[in-house]
Parts: structure tokens; C-alpha cells; sequence
């Protein structure tokens, strides 16, 4: 009788407490039974009223939802129209030749979105200024951070050799989001191969493997791209076919070395100028002396628009130099940033613990809560002059750049802003985190991370936005 009043005892608690545990979140809880382990919390944001949860303080990977704590957390220490700034410098004479008797050095700001554009304008502020050579090296200091310590598998292979832009390596010293690029132009002749230039300049700076052929119009393209490293420089390899009738392609990969491109592109564009280096190029990681002077300098975007950049196109590279950039002292390495951030979690009232190994969400070590991600959007929503700048990262799925967002009724495409994260290794991770407008213009935060187990190995993104859609849809509707 003992056994079997306890046998009823557990079952009656399992029905009692699977729908409060799930309760609100209808169409997700589905998930539960399928053995995905979920934290998901949705409430008004003027009132103290849950609309559902599910385990809403159950620690999950976030995935890319890092991004919106990174940005938070840059908001809050610089402010929206903070710009990073990239110098050249010297304490070096300029003789009456205009040629530099010393070292030149560029002093890497970290700016995340610095580009092959912004250093050309670099190098003309350098011939305004009188430079017409240099009787030393270039050096690329990058005494901020870098080389930064890979963390995840993709950055790490990517010091050999990589077919991706995303696992672009770190330093304060980089340029073009640490990618090299390529582009890809049929030749006239079908049969020829085609033809191959680097994007940054017309001199040559990256090796090239091509064996991209030129086929007949319409025949369609199709190209495979490699960079690997092979005696400590850099190659791309390229196969595959380009139609005669198809339009150029750019391809971007991975550097092994963002400090070392830095070099070689600078380095070209100076001799394209007219400014010859005798000294050649090394990177250093030591800090400009105070005696230096400032001979060229060049301010990146304001970081709302960096930020922009960053979390609607979900950018690795840019996260993690931003969240590089939070820590005060130098030799910042990804733990460091990640500690950065906690420290400024650390300050949102009622948000729990949250442990962040780096900005972008790469690292799966990685937790958060979803009542700790709510807390986090309704601080910053009650922050004026930082809201508008935070919440404009945010994507709605009606006009948001990712397509597979675009899901559900009109009601959750236009009355929803979000940030979305994907992991697939070691476990499938799909984590969503923003805001959403009720019916009568109510503010709302949701945030829903669901984690796979060994047994779950594979989670699509229409399997929990459909269900979240429907979800959401109803409270939007009912409030």
C-alpha cells in the first residue's frame, strides 16, 4: 500500500507540475517532451505581471544572445557616439625631404568595423601631412590585444587554414573584419580561367591558387574557397566555375594573422602613395611611448552604428573585439571581456548569475537565464538615452535582414523586436531574446533559450519560432 500511495503521490505531482512549469507557454512546452531543456520567460514591462515562463531561471547557453549583454555593457561604458580611433605615429624627425628618420607605427585602436577605405584615407592624411618616406620599419603595434588566444574550434583552425569569414581571429591591430578578400571575374573565352585580384589593392598582397574556370553563359557558378597558411603566408585556394554572362564575386576568408594583413595591406597602400618603407614591416606588441607624435589618424563610425552592424548581421568578429575593447588594461584576452561584462550584469537588479567566456556567443560555455536576459532588457529600457540606440540593433521579423526570422502571423513579424542565437556544437543551441508591443501598445521583454542534450543532437529554427510565434501572438493579442 506504501509503494503504490507513493507511486499516485508522484504521478499527481508530475500533472501538477509540468503545466505551472510550462504555463503561458503553450506551444513551446512542446519541446519539453521532445527532451530539450528550455528556459523561457515572457512579462509586461508595466506592471509586475508574468505572462509565462517556463524555468525561467535555469542556467542555458545563449549563443549569440551574448551579443545583446555586449552591447549593453558598451553602451553603458562609452556611450553611443563613441568612435575608436586608428593612428599613425612616430618620434621620429621628418627631415626636409618629408622622409621619416626612424620607425612609423600604427597604433591599433580596436575599432571592429575598420576597413580597406579607412586606411587609404589613413595613408592620404599621411601624405598631407608631409611624408613622403620612411628611413626605418612599419610597425603594427597591437599592445591593446593580440594575438588573441582561440577559444573555440573554428578560430583555432583557423590559424592553418579556414573555408569561413565568421571565425575570423582577434586583434586590436585589424582590418576588414580580419577576412582577406578576393573577387572572381568570368575571362571572355569559356575554357580560360578566370580571373583572380585581391580586393584591397591593385598590388599583389595575397597568394593565390586559382583554378576557377570560365564555363559558357548560363552554365552557373559555383566556387570553392580555401585559405590556408603555407610557410607562414597566408594562400587562398579557389576551384570551381564561373559563367561567362555571371557578375564578379567577392569572397571573403579568414586571415591566420589580423596583425600580419594589417602589415601587408598598409604597406602596400603606402607604396602606392609614393611613401617607400626602407625598414620593412614587424608587429609588436608594445605600446607608443609617450613621446610620440600623432602624423594621421582616422575615427571609425560611432558605435550605435556599430552596434547596428554587429547584432543584425550577428557579427563575431565585432563582438568580441568590442567586448576586447571593455577591458581597462592591456593584453585583453576573451575571458577577461567576458569578465568585463559580468561585472557590468553584476549591476541590473534581481538578474541571478551569468557567466560569459566572450562577447559573441561562440564560446558554449556561456550562461544565462531567461529572467536574467528580461532583466537585462528592462534595464536598458528604462535607460532614455540609451534605449533608443540598444533597441534599434534589434531586428523585427518583417523587415529584419536574417530571412529564417521571418516567420509567423503579421502579428508577431511587426509587433517584435529580437536578437536570435545558433550553436550546433557540442549541443544544439536556438536561444531568442527582445521586446514585443501589445495590442494596446504595451511593452513587453520574452526572452526563450532551448538547449539540446546528446540525445537531441539537431534543432531547426522553424521548429521554435513557429511555436514561440503562436505563443507570443496570444499575449500580444490578449494584452
Amino acid at each position: 500500500m506504501r509503494l503504490r500511495f507513493r507511486l499516485v503521490t508522484v504521478i499527481l505531482s508530475l500533472c501538477f507540475v509540468l503545466p505551472v512549469q510550462a504555463a503561458g507557454f503553450d506551444g513551446l512546452s512542446r519541446l519539453l517532451g521532445d527532451g530539450f531543456r528550455i528556459s523561457a520567460e515572457a512579462r509586461l514591462l508595466d506592471e509586475d505581471g508574468v505572462l509565462a515562463t517556463i524555468e525561467p531561471r535555469r542556467q542555458l547557453a545563449p549563443a549569440s544572445v551574448s551579443k545583446s549583454y555586449m552591447a549593453a555593457a558598451a553602451l553603458n561604458r562609452w556611450g553611443p557616439q563613441h568612435r575608436f580611433t586608428t593612428r599613425l605615429v612616430s618620434d621620429a624627425r621628418l627631415d626636409d625631404q618629408g622622409v621619416l628618420q626612424g620607425d612609423l607605427m600604427l597604433d591599433g585602436g580596436g575599432d571592429p568595423a575598420l576597413t580597406t577605405e579607412d586606411l587609404w584615407r589613413l595613408v592620404q592624411r599621411l601624405h598631407q601631412a608631409g611624408v613622403r618616406g620612411v628611413n626605418g620599419r612599419l610597425r603594427i603595434s597591437q599592445w591593446r590585444f593580440g594575438p588573441v588566444a582561440c577559444l573555440t574550434t573554428d578560430r583555432c583552425e583557423a590559424r592553418e587554414h579556414t573555408r569561413h569569414a565568421y571565425s575570423a581571429l582577434l586583434s586590436s591591430a585589424g582590418v576588414n573584419y580580419g577576412n582577406w578578400c578576393v573577387n572572381v571575374a568570368p575571362a571572355e573565352t569559356p575554357g580560360e580561367p578566370a580571373t583572380v585580384t585581391g580586393c584591397d589593392s591593385q598590388a599583389p598582397i595575397l597568394a593565390i591558387d586559382n583554378r576557377v574556370v570560365t564555363r559558357p553563359d548560363n552554365s552557373g557558378t559555383e566556387i570553392s574557397a580555401e585559405r590556408v597558411t603555407r610557410d607562414g603566408r597566408d594562400v587562398m585556394h579557389l576551384s570551381g566555375q564561373i559563367s561567362t554572362n555571371a557578375h564578379p564575386r567577392d569572397i571573403y576568408r579568414a586571415s591566420s594573422d589580423p596583425a600580419d594583413q594589417m602589415a601587408l595591406i598598409l604597406l602596400a597602400m603606402l607604396n602606392q602613395s609614393g611613401i617607400s618603407v626602407t625598414g620593412g614591416v614587424g608587429i609588436t606588441q608594445d605600446r607608443p611611448a609617450s613621446t610620440v607624435t600623432t602624423l594621421a589618424a582616422v575615427d571609425g563610425k560611432p558605435l550605435q552604428e556599430l552596434l547596428l552592424r554587429t547584432m543584425n548581421y550577428s557579427n563575431n568578429y565585432m563582438a568580441d573585439m568590442l567586448a576586447l575593447s571593455l577591458v581597462a588594461s592591456p593584453r585583453a584576452d576573451l575571458r577577461s571581456a567576458g569578465g568585463a561584462i559580468e561585472a557590468f550584469v553584476d549591476g541590473i537588479p534581481d538578474h541571478g548569475p551569468a557567466t560569459l567566456h566572450s562577447g559573441s556567443g561562440l564560446t558554449p560555455e556561456n550562461r544565462i537565464s531567461a529572467h536574467g536576459a528580461n532583466a537585462l532588457l528592462e534595464h536598458l529600457y528604462y535607460q532614455p538615452s540609451l534605449f533608443p540606440s540598444f533597441v534599434a540593433t534589434l531586428q523585427s521579423p518583417d523587415n529584419g535582414v536574417m530571412r529564417f526570422i521571418r516567420r509567423g502571423s503579421d502579428t508577431f513579424q511587426r509587433h517584435v523586436m529580437l536578437k536570435t542565437g545558433t550553436l550546433n556544437q557540442p549541443v544544439a543551441v536556438r536561444a531568442v531574446s527582445g521586446y514585443f508591443r501589445t495590442a494596446r501598445g504595451r511593452w513587453g521583454v520574452f526572452s526563450v533559450l532551448v538547449n539540446g542534450t546528446a540525445s537531441t543532437p539537431y534543432l531547426s529554427w522553424s521548429e521554435v519560432l513557429d511555436l514561440l510565434a503562436l505563443d507570443l501572438e496570444r499575449m500580444i493579442d490578449n494584452h
